[in-house]
């Protein structure tokens, strides 16, 4: 077995693993400070908005020997707007692809002419496309409604299969990746298109596909946790993250490295800057949805619950245990585990943090759900 596949094994047994939810007020910090970057991003550069959204013209030119910086400077001279050029093809005599924004028709018969001069080509051979801002409004208002209607129905959806607790913490850490993931945009300066509102509503899925996981093991773990004292709902929540925590590992990485080939490779190495405006959203996402659901949705849910009366009653007779078990010279009771159930022999390697899988139906209701062992 690989050293990732033993490491998954034995966090999945419990036999080692990492606090997550005791140092979860580090993770707050962390994306408090994150998203606040990201929104002084977002109010200060604010977003390059594409021409499908605020309207503008696109103009192909023929094979021409200027190079990008300098046709981006007559675009911008010939249209008094700013302009983004795009080489198609290879090599020194290259086909261009020069988009001005904010131009009407007029604009666009003038600016057309004053490139075909300055780029020394046929002024017929220019072609231009308008795109008017009505079509990108459209656009925009309707991934508006389909994430309002998205993020309702998650809801809804985790409140019935889990509790509303859990379906909170989801929708706070949807809501965080979206923040993040718009902020780099609006820090990066990547043109936002269509192709970036779709990456953004499709990492939505992957996020809440990795705090699905983690929340399904958490919901299986706390079955009947008050009816023992040695675990806290904090004890199991960071088991049920451990337990899953190599394979949010492997899907991550897995989703990450077809995208990152596309934004680093296509876009930045081969110059494909049309590629530009969905793999940025999918590649910030998809890692800021891997973060939230360990870092932020589950240590969100140990807090909303351990508000309960019940929950707080329960920690304190954990830890009355084991102050009681320091105080007579015993081990002190870890915040570890062992099982609910006594079926395993002494010599099994304890769990780190709350209790193991529950056991086959076979061995079910032999063992003791709390106590010392044998």
């Amino acid at each position: 077995m690989s050293k990732l596949g033993n490491l998954g094994a034995r966090l999945h047994r419990g036999e080692v693993g990492y606090d997550f939810v005791g140092n979860r007020k580090i993770w707050y910090s962390l994306s408090i400070l994150i998203t606040i970057t990201a929104i002084v991003g977002l109010a200060v550069r604010g977003l390059n908005m594409g021409i499908e959204f605020q309207g503008g013209a696109v103009f192909n030119t023929p094979k021409t020997s200027v190079s990008v910086a300098q046709a981006q400077e007559y675009a911008e001279e010939a249209s008094g707007h700013d302009a983004i050029v795009q080489k198609l093809g290879s090599g020194d005599d290259a086909k261009l692809r020069i988009q001005v924004s904010g131009i009407d028709t007029s604009q666009a018969d003038k600016v057309s002419a004053e490139l075909a001069e300055k780029l020394n080509v046929n002024e017929n051979d220019v072609t231009g496309e308008l795109v008017g801002p009505s079509w990108g409004e459209q656009i925009a208002n309707k991934a508006w409604q389909g994430l309002g209607i998205f993020l309702v129905l998650v809801v809804i959806y985790l409140a019935i299969a889990f509790e509303w607790r859990m379906a909170l913490a989801a929708f706070v850490a949807l809501i965080h990746d979206i923040t993040i993931t718009v902020g780099i945009y609006a820090l990066v300066g990547f043109e936002v298109t269509p192709g970036t509102v779709i990456g953004l509503l499709t990492i939505l899925g992957y996020s809440l596909y990795d705090t699905v996981v983690v929340f399904d093991s958490l919901k299986e773990q706390t079955k009947d946790i008050t009816k023992q004292t040695r675990w806290t709902y904090s004890d199991v929540a960071n088991r049920s993250i451990n337990s899953t925590l190599v394979r949010s590992i492997n899907t991550t990485v897995v989703a990450l490295l077809p995208v990152a080939g596309l934004l680093f490779i296509g876009g930045g190495f081969l110059g494909a800057g049309m590629l530009n405006d969905i793999s940025l959203s999918l590649f910030v996402g998809l890692a800021a949805g891997a973060y939230s659901s360990i870092f932020i949705a589950t240590p969100l849910v140990a807090d909303l619950k351990e508000r309960e009366p019940q929950m707080k009653a329960l920690k304190k007779r954990v830890l009355a245990k084991r102050a009681q078990g320091t105080a007579q010279g015993e081990a002190p009771e870890p915040q570890v585990a062992d099982e609910y159930y006594d079926d395993e022999p002494e010599d099994a390697a304890p769990a780190v943090v709350g209790p193991r899988n529950q056991p086959s139906s076979r061995n079910r209701g032999r063992g003791r759900p709390s106590g010392k062992r044998r």
